[in-house]
């Protein structure tokens, strides 16, 4: 089958992560993988037997999702959006996909919804229209009226085969985050938490002993970085490696080092990052869907400060969940200072240590498994 997914991250990498994530594991049943990204390029990502095509890419104004920026950081006009419609259908056809995968949307990127919605009425016009999915996370921003639901369902309802839930039911059911009615409950498919094969120990012992403080791939975590560096100040005896992400990372991580202890090492996020957990005293992160899943599959003790700007509640409701685990403490961000990094980091170190866990995190090759039967069943 060829297989074409769609992709647009505004802020972090995490929805182009899980993306690529699927397109490889779809690549290693045989399948032809194509991933169209509208997001600024993350080439730190593993794109291995993935076909990228990059549209005129996209990023927010920091957590204001409804004001769009091109490349250069300028409002994006009309001419920006007219070339992503364009390269998206001729990308449509000319792969001409048997399976066509929307990350997030309709669910989400709703800013976006002119370009989808023309990409889905392209698909349908096909000689051979492909199979359509949605792809979404666990937990979703709930919708703030109810009209959203109500709108998000007619276009599920007209336009999609199914929707895959990267989650496992028993743990975060949908329902958690969005109303699901009985109408959108025949479309989901629960196929268990997205992750790529749990990571092997780092072949050069990188991150031993050290606490990692990350905060995805994203122009976010000022101010968590901040209080690790003050935390770190009061911890002088242990050893601290930050990760900054971003599109600017080598700038941020110039700004960080001008007063850093000498106990810290400050670099640009880096591929090798969950196999540096396996030796990781301890891991301070936000809570994004692919870093929990890395600690899942580690069972590194893990300080989650949630994403909460802009009225965010996904990472937060995650971190809740996930707290309930030993060695995982959940600190707010209106709580966070290098004092309470340090209390939560000792409350997680001296916990029971907790297994790395393999259940329900095999959801790439669940999803195979359900688009290949869905389309079987198709035609």
């Amino acid at each position: 089958m060829k297989i074409m997914i769609v992709v647009t991250h505004l802020l972090g990498t995490g929805h182009l992560t899980r993306a690529l994530t699927l397109a490889r594991t779809f690549a290693a049943e045989g399948h032809a993988s194509t991933v169209v990204t509208g997001g600024m390029p993350a080439p730190h990502l593993d794109s291995t037997n993935v076909s990228l095509v990059q549209l005129p890419p996209l990023r927010s104004d920091g957590v204001n999702f409804t004001r769009l920026l091109n490349a250069e950081g300028l409002d994006a006009g009309e001419e920006v959006m007219q070339a992503r419609m364009q390269a998206l259908e001729t990308t449509l056809h000319d792969l001409r996909p048997d399976v066509l995968i929307t990350e997030l949307f309709p669910f989400g990127r709703r800013v976006l919804r002119a370009e989808f919605l023309h990409l889905l009425t392209c698909a349908a016009t096909q000689p051979r229209p492909p199979l359509v999915c949605a792809s979404v996370r666990d937990i979703l921003a709930p919708p703030s009226k109810p009209e959203k639901a109500h709108a998000t369902e007619n276009i599920i309802t007209s336009h999609y085969d199914a929707v895959l839930v990267h989650s496992d039911r028993a743990i975060t059911p949908l329902n958690i985050s969005w109303p699901v009615t009985e109408t959108l409950e025949d479309y989901l498919h629960y196929t268990g938490f997205v992750a790529p094969p749990a990571p092997t120990p780092h072949p050069q012992h990188l991150g031993s002993g050290e606490i990692l403080v990350s905060a995805g791939g994203g122009d976010v975590g000022t101010d968590l970085f901040a209080a690790a560096l003050d935390a770190a100040r009061r911890d002088p005896a242990r050893s601290w490696r930050l990760l900054i992400g971003g599109t600017n990372a080598q700038s941020r991580v110039a700004a960080l080092q001008v007063d850093a202890p000498t106990n810290v090492v400050i670099e640009p996020a880096r591929p090798d990052f969950r196999h540096m957990l396996h030796h990781a005293a301890a891991s301070i992160s936000m809570a994004g869907y692919n870093t929990a899943l890395d600690l899942l599959q580690t069972g590194t003790p893990a300080v989650f400060v949630p994403f909460d700007a802009g009225g965010e509640v996904e990472q937060s409701l995650r971190a809740k969940a996930l707290a309930a685990l030993p060695g995982i403490s959940v600190l707010p961000a209106a709580q966070l200072s290098g004092d309470a990094l340090l209390r939560h980091l000792a409350q997680v170190m001296t916990a029971p240590q907790r297994s790395p866990q393999t259940n329900a995190l095999d959801g790439a090759r669940k999803t195979v498994e359900i688009v290949e039967t869905l389309v079987s069943t198709r035609r």
